[in-house]
This record gives C-alpha cells, sequence and structure tokens, in this order.
C-alpha cells in the first residue's frame, strides 16, 4: 500500500468512527503513520481528501454498471442487470467502511454530495435504466423504469446505511462475504418477479464472483 492509499484507507476508518466534521487531518496521519504534510501535499486539504474518498468509491462502481451496459448488446438486459447487481453487493461487501461511508455522506444535503449526485449518480441511474429498460422490453413487462431504479437503489444502499437493523434482522453484517451472496439472491428473486421473468427458477446463471 503506498502512501496515497494508507492516507485513504485511514480516512475512510476515522470518517466512519468519528464523522467527518470530528476528524482532523492530524488524526488522519497519525492513524495512516505519515506526516501531515503527506496530506496537503497529495489532497491539498481535507475536503479534497474526502472528495476522493467519494471518487474512490464510484469509478470502479460505475465501471461495474457501464461493462453491463456495453454487453447489451450481446447479452440480455436482464442477465446485464444481474451481474451488475452481483458485481456491486460484492465490491460493497469487501469495501464495506467506504461504501457506509459514501452512502451516508450522500444522504447530507452539502455542496459536495449535490457535485458528486449530479456527476456520479446521474451516470448510475442512466446505466441502470438502460439496463432495466432492456430486461423491460425483452419480457414484455411494462414497467416504471425510474421508480424500478429508486427502488433498487435503495436495496443496495440499506445495508450500509442501516446496518444495525440487518444485523438485527438476519444475524449478519454486510461485510460477511455470505450476506452479499444472500442479499444478492434476494434482490435478484425480487427483479426477476418485478419483470415478469418466466425463468424465475431458472434463471441465468451468475458465476461466482471472487471475495
Amino acid at each position: 500500500m503506498n502512501t496515497q492509499e494508507a492516507i485513504i484507507e485511514a480516512a475512510i476508518a476515522l470518517f466512519n468512527l468519528k464523522g467527518y466534521q470530528g476528524t482532523s487531518i492530524r488524526d488522519i496521519a497519525s492513524r495512516a503513520k505519515v506526516n501531515p504534510a503527506n496530506i496537503s501535499y497529495y489532497f491539498k486539504n481535507k475536503q479534497g481528501l474526502l472528495e476522493e474518498c467519494l471518487i474512490y468509491f464510484f469509478e470502479p462502481y460505475l465501471s461495474f454498471l457501464e461493462e453491463e451496459t456495453q454487453k447489451l448488446e450481446n447479452d440480455s438486459g436482464q442477465l446485464c442487470l444481474i451481474r451488475a447487481i452481483k458485481k456491486v453487493m460484492y465490491f460493497q461487501s469487501k469495501h464495506y467502511q467506504l461504501a457506509r461511508f459514501v452512502w451516508r455522506e450522500i444522504t447530507i444535503d452539502t455542496q459536495t454530495s449535490r457535485e458528486m449526485i449530479s456527476l456520479y449518480l446521474m451516470k448510475e441511474q442512466y446505466f441502470y435504466s438502460k439496463m432495466i429498460q432492456a430486461a423491460s422490453k425483452e419480457n414484455k413487462t411494462p414497467l416504471s423504469i425510474s421508480m424500478i431504479v429508486i427502488q433498487l437503489k435503495g436495496m443496495l444502499m440499506m445495508p450500509y446505511i442501516n446496518n444495525l437493523y440487518v444485523r438485527e434482522v438476519w444475524g449478519m453484517i454486510p461485510q460477511e462475504p455470505y450476506f452479499a451472496e444472500k442479499y444478492f439472491n434476494v434482490i435478484k428473486s425480487w427483479l426477476l418477479v418485478l419483470l415478469g421473468s418466466e425463468e424465475q427458477n431458472t434463471s441465468p446463471t451468475i458465476k461466482k464472483l471472487p471475495v
């Protein structure tokens, strides 16, 4: 792990533990075992570090969606959508603290969150909409695409915003690999019913992703 990565990892952990406002540059430097000047050098200030943490999450997250959207020319919309969701589930579970921090931060009405919504979440909406629309046409099921995007997004965020509730109901925590698998199957079943798929019990095989 290089210096920049160490700083980002330390910031994510502390932002989760103490909140963004309650975390100082000195706290982050101490946890990352670097000089505070390194943070100024790489990120300018705490705001710059916050933005980098958000980018650190959204760039790979959106790459999964873009990759599957590009495959719509050859694969069914249903298959692309299910594969994209599984990739997102495993990514969020593997990077639990990052996902938890990002989704909490996005729910706060700040200039940074508004910029992230404009820059990243509109792309997210576009990719999901394309895949859902393709799946809807294939299954000849008229759907409110925007409403399904909202519902799907809420389901993907929920374990990281309300992790204590998930643990209380399921007896699991979102960073456990088998949680991602179980939760993915719940979302997949919901989607197949919603799409009116005739293959609910024999849906396309999704290869197991590395954890």
